[in-house]
């Protein structure tokens, strides 16, 4: 290792002033952070939101006239709580940043400055500086290695596991992470020491453009988008419904109600002009009445509760949700752009084969019964390394040596008191391998004193002369073909291979060896996680094109993507190189992007330009990371999958964080999201039903004289049922397999589908119909008691109008002619429609004058609760007529 000098002075104090004039200082922009209240004001921008506003609005500057105080106060609760909720839950969002400046903040580093030592805060550093590194040092600027030799970790930055070595020198690319001279801030010193000057310090350093592109702003979730859309939708069905009942209810009182004559209108009108004023009046506010029953003011918050009890499903299935509405996006994915490292892959190299000198390929756990071979290589594994076990954890030297300890651990009993390590030579990638000089320390030893060698099969192999067999006896080697044709096979399979060898003699620093024994060939690599292949095929299976990100070269990459059933070799187009991707404009890499499977030697650049380049195409991306160099992909692509095990920066910036690193536990993010959304869908059903329900028995009851078939405090009970009630029902939706199966919704896909509307209008309908004929056919109110009193005959109708609701919510949960499908995985529904039913009774029994009720007697239970139930078999025969015409439809 080049030594370091002392004669390197540093700045001068005056020299430290004027660079960072000229260059900035080493701290990291950060924009203005929204605080929360205004974060809590931007939310009332929701579309929803503005929709339930208007008519909160309208609602209170009529409320002179009605007074029905429980419309205005439960419409302003609601949308409190769905802001308030949103607020609490997006607010995090911006902490990305905050981390990254936090981690920063932490670091002191020590510098040369004046020809002495100071130890300062990453945020003095300044361009021109002379930084001291060592092991374990966390590098605090861009710069240019001028003294020493060090190994640095890079993977933050650039997601490769593998140590850089890092030599001085001058020139090279100073953002180009392969090169040998040139070192970057947030990369963590693992071994030597060495002098560094500063040549970027702050926004100029890579990760500083990392913290700036962490910050911008995201884009609208699809389900904002979809909201919005049926805001829109719902708001032109309100203001125009308003306007036909308006129009209706002055065509009833002005003409109607003058029989038609025109003339006797006009006279009405001039004798009494104060009746058209009330007439007017009258009719205003029953169009508002519309307007506010029309509106879903419970959506808001009913999106709120799936969201937020599906987060706490989730956490048993290892998927920990930042961001509320992560979990639906998920669902909507239409490409994934994944790490291999610790999601498709262990996350760890393993040992999985052995390849003697005759050829025998042995599985890792099977080489241990071969006891003489056996003990070989626990002595290379053991004392050529430069790891050491402390306690239950593997540490020191590189992933290679970490990886083949681990492999002999634990040692065999005896091992380390029958042999002692006399010198060695450490690994280094110009001489491409290592050794350790092993001498006996007791009698019963079949070996004196050899020289155990690893590294390169292409540096080892060509000096081996003979090679261990199974039972430790050594054998002419017959060649070294055969073992480089298998060497060629495993490196196909993502494989790398080490060589272990014995010297007979002592072996220098250059390299000269003579006649080694091979003990064999041992295959290491990160394997890929069993569970994998079948998680990618069900995410495949759900229309999700999945495209692996990766560092390693073409081939390993490919390898790896074929075994875990990405790509079938076949078509050259799905893998790609970095380098190949450069070279392609936007528009190019658009008409490309369909057919991708695999980026090898990826860069962080890639991953975001990607992302970019999918939304753009209208696809919804989702992005894995683990790295500060994932975090802007994390935060720009449309949900961010954060590894459990990856930095703090990259949870922070991702929507969803992967407690496990599986990619398994990524499809059970994209299944709960799909469920989510129909979680909604059949909320929405079940509440535009009753809505349209209501709003047309508000409309024809006065047309067929009942000017108040519902009164406000049992409108206050239907809003609860309707609201929060169903909100929460609905919420405990089961995930089911069959949902991923379907293809990605669309970004921009209406909340209301054909089939939606189909059932929404038809049952609305009919129990509209099931309402107005229950009121006005002569021989019902024969069947309660009406004789002078209408309470039997009025509670009944409250009775007919809530069950007809709670059946109606049996329809909507499934698009199954079996409404019991899958319902003894949604035990919540059932306990609360039977809440539902128990307190409607206790309010038939003891409402008394405040819910206008009267007891019934067990017949006219009986009675209305079959015709409340019609709405059950009439939605029935509406499945069976649409699976007749071929359109059996779905949500």
């Amino acid at each position: 290792m080049t030594p370091i000098s002392a004669a390197t002075e540093g700045l001068t104090a005056l020299q430290v002033e004027r660079s960072r004039l000229e260059h900035g200082t080493n701290q990291l922009s950060m924009k203005k952070r929204r605080g929360f209240f205004d974060q809590f004001l931007e939310s009332f921008g929701d579309p929803i939101i503005k929709v339930l506003l208007v008519a909160l609005f309208i609602n209170i500057l009529f409320l002179f006239r009605s007074f029905d105080w429980y419309d205005s106060a439960g419409i302003a609760i609601a949308i409190f709580l769905a802001t308030f909720v949103s607020t609490l839950s997006e607010y995090g969002s911006e902490s990305a940043f905050a981390k990254l400046q936090e981690d920063a903040g932490k670091i002191r580093c020590r510098v040369r400055r004046s020809g002495r030592i100071a130890e300062l805060p990453i945020s003095d550093i300044v361009t021109g500086d002379i930084v001291i590194l060592q092991a374990g040092d966390r590098i605090p600027a861009d710069g240019l290695l001028i003294e020493g030799d060090l190994k640095v970790d890079q993977s933050a930055l650039n997601g490769e596991s593998r140590e850089a070595t890092k030599t001085p020198g001058d020139g090279g690319d100073s953002r180009d992470f392969l090169s040998k001279n040139h070192l970057f801030r947030g990369s963590i010193v693992c071994s030597g020491q060495g002098l560094m000057r500063v040549s970027r310090v702050g926004d100029s350093t890579f990760y500083g453009r990392l913290a700036g592109e962490v910050q911008e702003e995201t884009r609208e979730s699809p389900l904002k988008v979809r909201l919005g859309q049926l805001a829109k939708t719902l708001s032109h069905i309100g203001y125009l419904s308003a306007i036909l009942v308006a129009v209706a209810d002055l065509f009833n009182s002005l003409l109607i109600k003058n029989g038609m004559n025109i003339p006797l209108m006009i006279r009405n009108i001039s004798q009494s002009p104060h009746l058209l004023f009330e007439d007017v009046l009258h009719a205003i506010t029953l169009a508002i009445t519309v307007v506010v029953v029309a509106v879903p003011e419970g959506l808001p918050m009913m999106i709120t509760v799936v969201l937020s009890s599906n987060m706490r499903r989730m956490l048993k299935d290892n998927v920990l949700v930042r961001k509320l509405v992560g979990i639906e996006t998920s669902g909507s994915l239409n490409i994934l752009f994944s790490d291999k490292t610790g999601t498709l892959t262990r996350g760890q190299l393993e040992v999985t084969h052995l390849i003697t000198g005759d050829c025998t390929e042995y599985k890792a756990e099977k080489i241990k019964l071969k006891k003489p071979l056996w003990e070989l290589i626990e002595l290379s594994c053991s004392y050529n390394t430069a790891g050491m076990i402390s306690g239950s954890r593997i540490v020191g030297g590189n992933a290679t040596d970490r990886a083949l300890l681990k492999f002999v651990t634990p040692v065999s009993a005896g091992l380390k008191t029958r042999y002692v390590r006399a010198d060695g030579i450490p690994f280094d990638s110009s001489r491409k391998f290592s050794s350790a000089r092993v001498k006996a320390s007791g009698t019963k030893n079949n070996i004196s004193e050899i020289t155990l060698v690893k590294g390169a099969p292409e540096r080892i192999l060509p000096h081996c002369t003979r090679y261990y067999n199974d039972a430790g006896k050594v054998c002419a080697l017959p060649g070294r073909l055969h073992l480089e044709n298998k060497m060629k096979e495993m490196t196909c399979r993502a494989i790398r291979v080490l060589a272990l060898a014995v010297s007979e003699t002592t072996v220098d620093e250059r390299g000269s060896f003579s006649r080694l024994i091979l003990i064999g060939l041992i295959g290491i690599r990160d394997e890929v996680r069993p569970e994998a292949r079948g998680a990618i095929c069900q995410v495949r299976d759900a229309g999700i094109q999945i495209v692996l990100i990766t560092g390693d070269n073409r081939e390993t990459a490919a390898a790896i993507a074929k075994e875990a059933g990405l790509i079938n070799g076949k078509n050259t187009d799905q893998v790609i190189t970095s380098a190949q991707l450069a070279l392609m404009n936007d528009n190019e890499l658009k008409k490309r992007l369909p057919m991708l499977r695999v980026v090898a030697r990826a860069l962080p650049a890639d991953k975001s330009r990607l992302v970019r380049l999918s939304q753009e195409l209208g696809l919804v991306a989702g992005m894995t990371g683990d790295g500060i160099n994932d975090a802007p992909a994390l935060k720009k692509a449309d949900v961010g999958f954060s590894m459990g095990s990856g930095t703090e920066v990259a949870k922070e910036a991702g929507d969803i964080v992967i407690l496990d690193d599986n990619i398994a536990s990524i499809a059970k993010a994209v299944l709960y999201g799909r469920t989510i959304f129909k979680s909604i869908r059949k909320f929405i059903i079940f509440q535009l039903t009753m809505n349209l329900c209501a709003v047309g028995v508000s409309i024809i009851g006065p047309f067929i004289g009942i000017d108040t078939p519902v009164t406000v405090i049992q409108m206050l009970w239907i809003n609860i049922i309707m609201d929060t009630l169903a909100g929460l029902a609905f919420a405990g939706e089961p995930p089911l397999a069959e949902y991923m199966n379907e293809p990605p919704k669309r970004r921009g896909e209406p909340v209301l589908n054909r089939y939606m509307l189909h059932q929404i209008l038809c049952m609305g309908i009919f129990t509209v119909i099931l309402c107005v004929l229950f009121l006005k056919l002569p021989f019902i109110p024969l069947l309660f008691r009406y004789a002078g009193e209408e309470k039997y005959f009025m509670t009944a109708f409250f009775t007919l109008f809530i069950f007809a609701g709670v059946f109606n919510s049996f329809n909507a949960r499934t698009h199954r002619i079996n409404l019991f499908a899958h319902l003894r995985r949604n035990p919540l529904f059932l306990l609360i429609m039977f809440i539902v039913a128990v307190v409607q009774l206790l309010l038939i029994y003891y409402g008394g004058s405040l819910f206008r009720t009267a007891g019934l007697s067990f017949g006219e239970l009986r009675t209305v609760l079959l015709m409340a139930f019609m709405v059950v078999p009439a939605d029935g025969v509406r499945k069976l007529v649409l699976r007749l015409f071929g359109r059996k439809g779905t949500l």
